[in-house]
């Protein structure tokens, strides 16, 4: 099958990742809405729905850009040669506006402004290890079902960040696109904008990491040595 030219592969990103950001929003205002002050209700209520979208999503968009919604999958993608520096800064665009977007959207779905400032602190060395890991564990779990069960991937994905939702005290953005998205909404999903590079820079680590260990890990001997050869 043929690959889809770039426009229509940045409009999936950007489609999908506007989705993702409209759920990630829209559902933690419903939740906050809903849980009458019950904060592990309310996360729930965020969590599930994000895990059922990023299946839908990957599921439709994954034959036609990848679905990488989110820089540090393409900045992964780009460390192991698989997408190239041009092409990965107009991913990069395109997923930014894209979060853009689909905050702005819940935010006028609930009938709030559509651009606010989070007042939401997330700060500090566990929230940034937490990002760390749960970006390592996101491309982890991507690079190592594309490579073991391509099919499962959509499945995987949901099921990791649905998990990494709670086992992480940030709440596992893993997203530099989504965390740009989250510091522009003053609800429950939010996040300020000073807390915001931080965040990004532990991402950005815990993906490169991912990257590197996968590159070792997942590649057999036999394959190596094709490599080796053709440098």
């Amino acid at each position: 099958m043929q690959k889809p030219d770039l426009a229509r592969r940045l409009i999936a990103e950007l489609t999908g990742t506007a989705f993702l950001l409209a759920t990630v929003v829209g559902s933690g205002i419903m939740a906050d809405t809903l849980s009458d002050g019950n904060t592990a209700l309310a996360l729930l209520g965020n969590t599930l729905p994000t895990g059922a979208i990023l299946v839908v999503l990957i599921t439709v968009f994954g034959p036609l850009s990848g679905a990488h919604f989110n820089p540090a999958v393409t900045l992964s993608f780009l460390t192991r040669r698989e997408i190239s520096t041009r092409d990965a800064s107009f991913y990069v665009m395109a997923q930014i506006l894209g979060g853009l977007i689909g905050m702005m959207a819940a935010h006028l779905m609930f009938d709030q402004p559509a651009v606010q400032i989070s007042q939401n602190i997330r700060t500090g060395p566990g929230q940034w290890l937490s990002e760390m890991i749960a970006t390592f564990g996101l491309v982890m779990t991507i690079l190592g079902t594309l490579k073991h069960s391509p099919k499962s991937v959509p499945m995987a994905v949901g099921l990791y960040i649905t998990a990494a939702y709670w086992f992480t005290a940030s709440t596992s953005f893993a997203n530099p696109a989504v965390t740009i998205a989250r510091s522009f909404t003053d609800t429950f999903s939010g996040i300020q904008p000073g807390d915001m590079p931080l965040f990004i820079l532990a991402q950005l680590v815990g993906a490169f990491l991912a990257s590197v260990l996968a590159g070792w890990l997942l590649t057999s001997p036999k394959e190596m040595a094709v490599e080796a050869e053709k440098r």
